[in-house]
């Protein structure tokens, strides 16, 4: 009986899975039927919910955006399982959860939203106020302003920023208003002839306050009035403060004119004494040369009220150069006993030390001729070589004589140094300097004697 049971069961079994049931083991009881189907049911929700159908609600955010992740890559960013970062606009800021997550209970995992950034309440000036365009909300901007009488010191403005903080904000009015003082106008003024200062008079101003009247007395910087002013531009100045410490000040000019002619050079070989200042109207200016020069133009001449000078221009000559000679000896005997030679010669003007040497003689002329020493200089190769002394050019047959009578090479830089005499006293196959120059010549026996006349007639540099 009981084996007849036992095949009755296995054929009931067998009957279920031809027609598509779930196996289930012997000993399966009818009340574990329920969670089958249950969680079949699950499966297949899953299995549908996974295929891509939107499950929450899509996300929206006021002023902000959100960035959202499907689990497998759909198309729907809602779907069950999405996850959402919520972000927000700049002058936001976010409140609740900045990740949410969709859930089988079709509704997202947090709540969220983006407030308005707002910076806490500005402190008012003292002795003033500040108007904002937007309150203390992200971005609104404040002006500070004072009270008549007093002045503002610090942030002019500030700003609300998304950092919930102000960009400015340190202000303060200060009473600062100075009293007021007004100078005086005082015209130029001339100096008469044959003075070099003028009397200037003027009134003394008086200040006035913006608020209580109070002053100090006006302080004076410079000369009083009634003063001799010399010639230039001089800076004066009122001060005065009032009862706070605010301090006024004004500032003029007093311009006194010395009328003047151009300033008169020393001729070469001579000297010049003048009276007065040398160059103000009525001046006048005596010349003379030293021995073995004449005087050429007016020997003594006068500041004039149009400030022009009176009679011709003066120079000491002592020669005539004359390059159109035949020989160099003839060339350099116009120098014999009158001046010294100082020869250059160069095989280009692009030579390194030609263009050092001419460079620094450039800034010495006034010790040169102090000296009596003339530059002839040679540069170039025959037949396209050039000589000059000073602005007159020697012929090219000339210019190779001069080498060649002093023994100079074409191809290099050669400096000769000649005495008055026409004695070869040094010769150099570098540059030297003016100073350089200037001490060899200054042992010469004869430049000694020339030094002491020089300083007694005021000749110099």
């Amino acid at each position: 009986m009981k084996s007849s049971r036992v095949s009755k069961r296995r054929r009931a079994l067998k009957d279920e899975e031809c027609a598509g049931g779930l196996p289930t083991p012997v000993d399966f009881k009818m009340d574990n039927w329920l969670y089958v189907y249950v969680l079949v049911g699950l499966q297949l929700s899953r299995s549908l919910a996974y295929d891509g159908v939107p499950w929450c609600a899509p996300v929206k955010v006021k002023h902000g955006h959100v960035s959202c992740q499907a689990p497998r890559g759909e198309r729907f960013k809602n779907v069950l399982g999405a996850r959402c970062k919520i972000h927000c606009t700049r002058g936001y800021e976010l409140h609740g959860s900045s990740e949410v997550l969709c859930m089988a209970s079709k509704q997202w995992s947090g709540k969220y939203t983006c407030r308005e950034v707002r910076c806490p309440k500005l402190v008012m000036p003292s002795n003033g106020g500040y108007k904002c365009s937007d309150g203390s909300y992200f971005n609104s901007r404040c002006q500070f302003f004072c009270s008549p009488g007093y002045t503002l010191q610090g942030d002019r403005s500030a700003t609300c920023q998304s950092s919930r903080t102000w960009s400015g904000g340190r202000s303060v009015c200060l009473d600062v208003d100075p009293p007021t003082i007004k100078c005086p106008t005082v015209k130029e003024r001339t100096a008469e002839p044959g003075k070099l200062s003028a009397k200037v008079i003027w009134d003394t101003p008086e200040g006035k306050d913006t608020a209580d009247g109070i002053l100090t007395d006006v302080i004076l910087k410079g000369k009083p009035p009634g003063t001799h002013f010399p010639e230039g531009n001089h800076k004066q100045a009122y001060s005065v403060f009032d009862r706070a410490g605010n301090k006024a000040t004004c500032r003029f000019n007093v311009r006194v004119r010395v009328r003047r002619c151009t300033p008169l050079s020393v001729p070469d070989n001579g000297w010049m004494k003048c009276d007065s200042a040398g160059d103000n109207y009525g001046a006048t200016c005596e010349f003379r040369c030293l021995g073995g020069y004449e005087l050429r133009g007016s020997a003594a001449r006068v500041c004039q009220f149009n400030m022009e000078w009176s009679g011709l221009e003066t120079s000491c000559a002592s020669m005539s150069i004359n390059v159109g000679v035949r020989s160099a000896a003839e060339l350099l005997d116009q120098f014999y006993e009158k001046r010294r030679l100082l020869i250059i010669s160069a095989p280009t003007a692009a030579n390194h030390y030609y263009r050092f040497q001419v460079s620094n003689l450039q800034h010495a002329q006034c010790g040169l001729d102090l000296r009596h020493v003339t530059v002839i200089e040679l540069v170039g190769m025959y037949p396209a070589q050039l000589g000059r002394i000073r602005h007159r050019l020697i012929p090219p047959g000339l210019a190779l004589q001069l080498r060649l009578l002093l023994q100079l090479s074409q191809n290099s830089f050669n400096l000769v140094l000649l005495d008055k005499q026409g004695v070869d006293k040094q010769r150099y196959t570098y540059p030297i300097t003016a100073a350089e120059l200037f001490s060899t010549i200054d042992t010469f026996p004869l430049r000694t004697e020339e030094a002491i006349l020089q300083k007694e007639a005021g000749h110099s540099c």
